[in-house]
């Protein structure tokens, strides 16, 4: 099968680069990023690139280049559904927070009501492809929607997770480590995966993209965030131990960081893990395997999770144990909102989390993000309904300079590890700061030895 329309449903943090990447490496192919949100539709399409809904780095410049060409941004769902070949589900799959699985199932009512609509569209066979993370046999699901309620067309599922880290995803998207694809065994299935190979082999090698059945892909997606995640918890814990102990965590991680078997990635101490997936594909797997009666598997992930929020409360502590039991009335600067540098993604970020206990201790707190806007820290405040938005407001503020937001501080907290914080000028914010001046170093960016030189009581995670 030849294909030349493709459509994705949901333009999101995956949807948008996927599909802008697939454009600029496929000029033949007629891109059409579909979604309901008018108001992120129209940002796709502002003429000015830099002010698209998503940064990553390099992505603008795809953007512009494909845009008007074979890359389309539009709301008129089923249009793009009746005319692709190809439609990517790319919406989002929250985890549940009603009814049976709540807090670790997840929410497909997205899923279905896309599922529902492609049904009711299509008039031609068409190839569904799963794009967002999803549980096993979701894929099943699936089919039967669209087997059930459809015009008689023929549907083929496939699962092709995205294995893309915010910040690096444009980079991730160009150079994949392997591009995974899960289909059915039938000779319509084999199709399908052959014609889905054949977009990406536009620019990726023939031994980087893999095709296996539908349940072994859509697994391998929840099991990679879960061993990434489980590698964050596995230093984080050790973390509290070498603070103890007197052994430096950034020395153990290395250590054994250069060890073949275990490799130095995700090996890096912090106040904790956030991002829209890692949370989200644990609490799945351990709903799944809680599902088929595997207590001791689900108990053995679920506590990657524990220790996570552990790590965050534990951060939140020491800053109210350091200054004196009480930060009620004292303004804590926040440097960095994102869950990590070169994105402007908040979701679960740990420094929400922190925040939130902080204004329970009620501490004035002041955020700088370079990304990030006040609308959005305090949104994500108002999410978890801890308190009135009014009373966030009163608490909580945001700065567009780094040193206004530092002024007459009686603490900083790094949040997110932003490079530009190691250029700073330190001891001009020191000298703007209360007196000792402390500062929390939730990512280990800053050299210890010459913030302490500057005057600072500088705490470390792990050491």
């Amino acid at each position: 099968m030849k294909i030349t329309k493709i459509c994705c449903i949901g333009a999101g943090y995956v949807g948008g680069p996927t599909m802008a990447v697939i454009a600029q490496k496929c000029p033949n192919i007629q891109v059409t990023v579909v979604d309901l949100n008018e108001a992120r539709i129209a940002a796709w399409n502002d003429a000015d690139v830099a002010n698209i809904p998503i940064y990553e780095p390099g992505l603008d410049a795809i953007v512009a280049e494909a845009r008007g060409r074979n890359l389309f941004f539009s709301t008129e769902v089923e249009k793009a559904i009746d005319e692709a070949q190809i439609i990517f589900i790319s919406v989002n799959t929250p985890t549940k927070t009603y009814g049976k699985g709540k807090g670790m199932a997840a929410d497909l009512k997205y899923i279905e009501l896309c599922a529902r609509q492609i049904a009711r569209v299509a008039k031609d066979n068409k190839i569904v492809v799963e794009k967002s993370t999803l549980p096993v046999r979701t894929a099943e699901a699936i089919k039967s929607i669209l087997d059930h309620t459809g015009n008689g067309v023929q549907f083929q599922i496939l699962s092709n997770p995205e294995f893309l880290a915010e910040g690096t995803a444009v980079q991730d998207l160009l150079h994949p480590d392997r591009i995974l694809i899960g289909g059915d065994s039938s000779e319509e299935g084999q199709k399908a995966i052959q014609a889905l190979v054949g977009v990406y082999s536009n620019w990726v090698a023939a031994d980087k993209i893999l095709t296996t059945n539908v349940w072994s892909s859509e697994l391998s997606k929840l099991t990679a965030n879960a061993f990434l995640a489980q590698r964050i918890s596995s230093i984080n814990a050790m973390s509290e131990l070498c603070e103890k102990t007197g052994a430096d965590v950034n020395e153990v991680a290395k250590a054994i960081g250069m060890d073949s078997r275990i490799g130095p990635k995700f090996l890096k101490a912090s106040v904790g893990f956030g991002g829209s997936c890692f949370q989200k594909d644990i609490l799945n797997l351990v709903y799944i395997a809680k599902s088929y009666g595997l207590n001791e598997v689900a108990d053995y992930w679920e506590q990657v999770i524990i220790m996570n929020d552990h790590q965050k409360r534990r951060f939140s502590n020491t800053i109210v144990q350091t200054l004196y039991n009480t930060v009620a009335d004292k303004k804590i600067t926040f440097l960095g909102w994102a869950f990590k540098k070169d994105t402007n993604d908040t979701r679960e970020s740990a420094a929400i989390y922190v925040a939130d206990d902080l204004v329970n201790e009620q501490a004035q707190i002041a955020v700088y993000d370079p990304k990030v806007s006040e609308k959005k820290v305090l949104a994500d405040l108002d999410y978890l309904e801890t308190r009135t938005s009014a009373q966030n407001k009163a608490y909580v503020a945001s700065f567009e300079d780094p040193y206004t937001a530092c002024k007459g501080a009686h603490s900083i907290a790094i949040l997110t590890e932003w490079d530009e914080f190691k250029d700073y000028d330190w001891q001009k914010i020191y000298d703007s700061m209360q007196k000792p001046a402390f500062v929390f170093d939730g990512r280990n960016v800053l050299n210890a030895a010459e913030m302490r030189a500057i005057g600072f009581v500088y705490h470390a995670i792990g050491s």
